[in-house]
């Protein structure tokens, strides 16, 4: 571990490159770029950060699509002691305003053909620059960043400041910043490399999304600290994972990824044949799903546990048992512990919160001091919101979510928001948003709504009204109409019921 005045991310980064002839990631269409474009995009690009005026700590928001480039602004960001903020491509103008605002963003990048509607918007805002950064790796962006430098000294950070900002809704439906240190991600992406095995002669099938702390932190940081390679995927296509198993050893996906595989009939043990690991995480793996692959394949999906707030937590092993149903043991330096309402430890086997301490977990939310404050015990473990258990061998199983949230397709979605909108719609008395099992995405959104005695409101109306407001994967994939919700004796919504009586429509 570096000293605590030279952590910044992209410096231990940096010491576990290779030769910077090294192939860093090939796209699916053939191209190449080597750790020495890293080294050298990334220079030119927080060169040209401090040339726009951005100063240590300021967020550069990134709304764009995956490209090599994309990955350029991330280490250039970080290079230059800024802070990293990336947004889902699927935010809508009214939800990327909250964001700018509620960030105090000094830079949003974002795809030419969104520039007219939001340079209204930074305008409106004052102070925030916008560049612009397209899929073909075209833009602004890597206009302005061509003329700068490609020599940089990164900044030295301490452990305590800022590598990223990354946004997580919550029961009360507006977004939290969560704030993740350069000590954060540090101390997460190297226990995961060691702990998984990455090696320099590895290369990661990369289909995820980069956006989100999969794909963005746990992903490529594995790759990058370990000196590997990464075939860079746009987005997952079945066609294309085919295409590129055989030269890959290991892959991390979402559920659905692996769902979606066994659908195809030419994935079989021949297929991967060359793969040493697949991973999965974001979302519950079904023990139908990890059984079905072990047959088709031979190999032992490896499932564990995390989140935006802390990184990983837990992990099945890479030698030894890997079990159906459970997320694994603790990480090293992470610790763990099952507790009751009164933060009481729970004994093996009893279901409560469980709640996670280590280097990896989040120093709090973004000026939002009391929340912090309510989600975090007096000794410092962090309460997950996830009910889970351990068993007499250890390993972790996470039974439930305490804060409702549904997860689509690897992507979370926070009941509250979308219910917000739902009952601000003339015609509704109330709603509650639920997840139902989905065989491709794992849960479905869908809305419960109790309509006002005369209303006509219909379920594309109630579905329209969030389009543009939301992004699409939170919209309700389903919308029922009830006469009433069901409560308990406290008047809370009962949502366990909810799921129960709802799952055969």
């Amino acid at each position: 571990m570096s000293s605590d005045s030279d952590l910044n991310l992209y410096s231990t980064y940096r010491r576990h490159f290779p030769a910077l002839d090294q192939v860093l990631l090939t796209t699916d269409t053939g191209v190449a770029y080597t750790y020495a474009d890293a080294e050298y995009c990334s220079a030119r690009i927080a060169n040209y950060l401090i040339e726009l005026g951005l100063e240590k700590g300021d967020r550069v928001s990134a709304q764009v699509e995956k490209s090599a480039e994309a990955l350029w602004l991330y280490l250039g960001t970080i290079r230059a002691g800024m802070v990293f903020h990336p947004l889902n491509t699927a935010y809508t103008d009214e939800e990327l305003r909250y964001f700018l605002e509620d960030a105090s963003s000094s830079l949003l990048v974002c795809d030419s053909k969104r520039v007219q509607s939001l340079q209204a918007l930074c305008d409106s805002l004052h102070d925030v620059h916008l560049n612009t950064l397209d899929a073909d790796g075209t833009g602004t962006l890597t206009q302005g960043a061509q003329r700068c430098s490609k020599q940089f000294g990164t900044a030295q950070t301490l452990s305590s400041d800022l590598a990223a900002l990354v946004y997580s809704s919550g029961t009360t439906g507006r977004p939290k910043g969560i704030m993740l240190s350069h000590k954060n991600l540090v101390q997460n992406v190297s226990v995961l490399a060691k702990y998984w095995g990455f090696e320099g002669g590895d290369c990661l099938l990369h289909a995820l999304p980069i956006f989100h702390v999969h794909g963005l932190f746990v992903a490529i940081g594995c790759v990058l600290m370990s000196g590997s390679s990464m075939r860079w995927l746009a987005s997952f296509d079945v066609a294309a994972v085919m295409r590129n198993l055989s030269v890959s050893t290991v892959m991390m996906g979402v559920p659905t990824y692996y769902t979606r595989l066994l659908a195809e009939p030419g994935f079989t043990a021949q297929s991967c044949r060359g793969m040493r690991l697949f991973i999965s995480g974001s979302a519950p793996l079904l023990a139908d799903t990890f059984a079905e692959f072990e047959r088709r394949t031979g190999h032992t999906i490896l499932e564990r546990y995390g989140m935006t707030e802390t990184g990983m937590n837990t992990s099945n092993p890479l030698h030894g048992e890997r079990r159906a149903g459970t997320v694994g043991f603790p990480l090293p330096g992470v610790k763990v512990r099952i507790c009751g309402p009164d933060n009481q430890v729970l004994k093996t086997d009893e279901v409560g919160e469980l709640q996670v301490r280590g280097d990896n977990v989040f120093s709090g939310y973004w000026e939002k001091p009391e929340q912090t404050a309510q989600d975090f015990t007096p000794d410092g473990f962090f309460n997950t919101g996830d009910q889970a258990l351990i068993d007499e061998q250890g390993y972790v199983s996470i039974v439930g979510r305490s804060k409702d949230l549904v997860i689509s397709g690897g992507l979370n979605v926070y009941p509250k928001e979308i219910e917000l909108l739902i009952d601000e719609l003339s015609g509704v008395k109330e709603s509650a948003v639920i997840g139902l099992p989905d065989s491709d995405f794992g849960e479905m959104v869908v809305a419960v709504v109790v309509l006002v005695a005369g209303s006509r409101l219909t379920v594309e109306q109630i579905r329209e009204a969030i389009v543009g407001r939301a992004a699409k994967f939170k919209v309700p994939k389903k919308v029922l109409f009830v006469e009433e919700l069901p409560r308990n004796a406290m008047g809370k919504v009962q949502k366990d019921v909810l799921r129960k009586n709802c799952a055969d429509h």
